[in-house]
């Protein structure tokens, strides 16, 4: 099994204390910041300012991870599902003038959809109906920006509902996520499948990670190695996928980045 290349998720002011890990390896990088309310608004053009100067010389690939607090892309009314279209529009013009080509957002699947998915008529389609209404356009403007919406797993139980999703699109402008946290979570409250599972069912619909490590009862976002997760079974299925996710470290301190990293380069599996 060869060792992957991983990054991790920062705000643009965090960089600065990582920036010879990720600068000199050209790592994956996920800004974070686009995701609240003035973010998108009011400061939004010192938000890409800021991103800009810390970005200067970085030449690894770049995402951002989007808006998602109140913004359900099923939402059922018909007066808000125009204003989170335009609000993950807005993140996408973020994306774009940061150099990013990736988007994070936030799968709209969860327990109460798996148990009940058929106990009412046409349910699954009438969500993936309003999903679109709601995406169609923001896959439509990825699709010219050259930026993939990448849907990260929330508190999804199974795996294939949100890759379906996905490829209902039918545009390489969309791709699957996976959250190796929330996928652990699902498993420990839920019986959802392990998060190696997620991996392989995603296959080449993969293309971005979250490596973060939980205790199973909580979105701890500790580092790999403090939690429950079997790390080296989760990068034999990272080996086999050929779509060359982003993999990045997502943890809650980021002063947790090098011993995250360490973890997992002393079991051979990233460089």
């Amino acid at each position: 099994m060869t060792p992957l290349k991983i990054g991790a998720c920062l705000a643009p002011h965090e960089i600065a204390a990582h920036r010879d890990w990720l600068f000199d390896a050209d790592r994956d990088l996920e800004l974070q910041g686009f995701s609240q309310h003035a973010d998108l608004t009011t400061d939004f053009e010192d938000r890409i300012a800021a991103a800009n100067t810390a970005l200067d010389g970085f030449q690894g690939r770049i995402g951002i991870h989007g808006p998602f607090e109140g913004l359900d892309m099923d939402n059922k009314d018909p007066e808000l599902r125009p204003l989170i279209t335009a609000r993950f529009l807005k993140a996408l013009e973020a994306a774009d003038r940061v150099g990013a080509r990736q988007m994070v957002l936030h799968s709209p699947y969860d327990r109460w959809y798996a148990y009940n998915r058929l106990n009412n008529p046409d349910y699954a389609e009438k969500k993936l109906a309003l999903v679109h209404d709601i995406m169609v356009p923001v896959v439509q403007a990825a699709e010219q920006a050259g930026i993939i919406l990448v849907i990260e797993n929330i508190v999804d139980i199974d795996p294939a509902t949100r890759r379906e999703m996905v490829a209902s699109f039918n545009s390489d402008a969309i791709a699957v996520s996976i959250d190796t946290g929330h996928a652990h979570l699902a498993r420990r409250m839920a019986g959802a499948p392990p998060v190696d599972y997620f991996v392989r069912d995603a296959g080449d619909h993969l293309r971005h990670v979250h490596l973060q490590d939980v205790d199973g009862h909580a979105d701890r976002h500790w580092a790999p190695g403090e939690g429950e997760i079997h790390w080296q079974e989760v990068f034999r299925a990272l080996s086999d996928c050929t779509s060359e996710p982003h993999l990045v470290l997502e943890l809650r301190r980021k002063s947790d980045i090098p011993q995250g990293f360490a973890y997992l380069k002393g079991l051979g599996l990233v460089v």
